[in-house]
């Protein structure tokens, strides 16, 4: 059955979660859809759903899925929903049609905006609940990925791009700059001078030279890109919870800390595995010669 709620109360708009049962049939109003257990792709079969894969779709076609401010606090809300489901282990996120990831920010809606209105108010917000996601999130992208939507692809995890994909940081040519991320995690991919030379002239970069540049996880064919991403989700699902987890973080802490607390922030989470039932099972499953059974505890 659908389940049409508000995690958390703070959403103007309802996210719709679709069991297997369902199709996806986003309302007016509505920008974000959500699959669980995502449907299979062809190569999987005779699988039809992918067990503990969450497939979220942004839908504002007619806006080449452009990310307003009550879109982006949709997302939130069903990627925290998601976070807080037990059967959902992976997170696949795309955007609807082939023509757009997300082409950027609503500029309409930001032109309107002031120093003073984005500082008062909490419209950014949004853009921290989605770092704060545990489980791991796979962008799927065709087509543009540009300012805000360059930024949400690279909030994810992991990134698999179609060859029609197209990345770029162009805030410049608006007499702006990135604010959601842009400067940091472009600069933290592909380094400084690569990110310098993008976001300063805003040229965009095709999926091969984003593969090449190290901001891209995988290129596949355009038509197989979400099948890529939901197959590359599968097999992390299949893995223990909470060692994805914990993995995830000391990845992600890398980035941000001082190689001795990145060391010392990763032997503290090996160490806490040690009291979960997984890691006894994964090492009794280990020495037994046989398939381990994850519960995530």
């Amino acid at each position: 059955m659908a389940q049409h709620a508000r995690p958390g109360g703070s959403s103007a708009v309802d996210t719709v979660v679709v069991t297997e049962a369902e199709s996806a049939d986003p309302a007016a109003g509505r920008y974000i859809n959500v699959t669980l257990p995502a449907a299979a792709p062809a190569s999987m079969a005779p699988a039809e759903f992918v067990s503990g894969v969450a497939l979220v779709t942004i839908y504002r076609r007619e806006a080449l899925n452009a990310l307003s401010f009550d879109l982006l606090r949709e997302l939130a809300d069903a990627l925290e929903a998601l976070d807080a489901d037990s059967t959902c282990r992976a997170i696949v996120l795309t955007g609807t049609g082939s023509r757009a990831f997300a082409a950027g920010a609503d500029i309409r809606e930001l032109a309107r905006q002031t120093a003073a209105s984005l500082s008062a108010g909490d419209d950014f917000a949004a853009w921290g609940r989605i770092d704060a996601i545990g489980l791991p999130l796979i962008a799927a992208v065709r087509g543009f990925a540009l300012g805000g939507g360059c930024e949400l692809a690279m909030a994810c995890d992991m990134l698999i791009a179609g060859d029609d994909a197209q990345f770029g940081q162009p805030e410049i040519k608006l007499g702006v700059m990135p604010g959601a991320g842009g400067t940091q995690r472009l600069t933290r991919a592909i380094g400084a001078a690569r990110a310098m030379e993008l976001i300063l002239t805003g040229r965009t970069m095709g999926a091969e030279e984003a593969l090449a540049a190290g901001l891209v996880t995988r290129l596949v064919p355009a038509a197989e890109t979400v099948e890529a991403a939901l197959e590359l989700a599968a097999r992390i699902a299949a893995m223990p919870p909470l060692a994805v987890r914990a993995a995830k973080r000391a990845i992600r802490d890398a980035a941000e800390l001082p190689l001795a607390s990145g060391l010392a922030a990763e032997r503290q989470a090996f160490f806490a595995l040690f009291d979960s039932h997984d890691q006894h099972e994964g090492m009794a499953a280990f020495i037994e010669k046989r398939p381990a059974v994850w519960t995530g505890s």
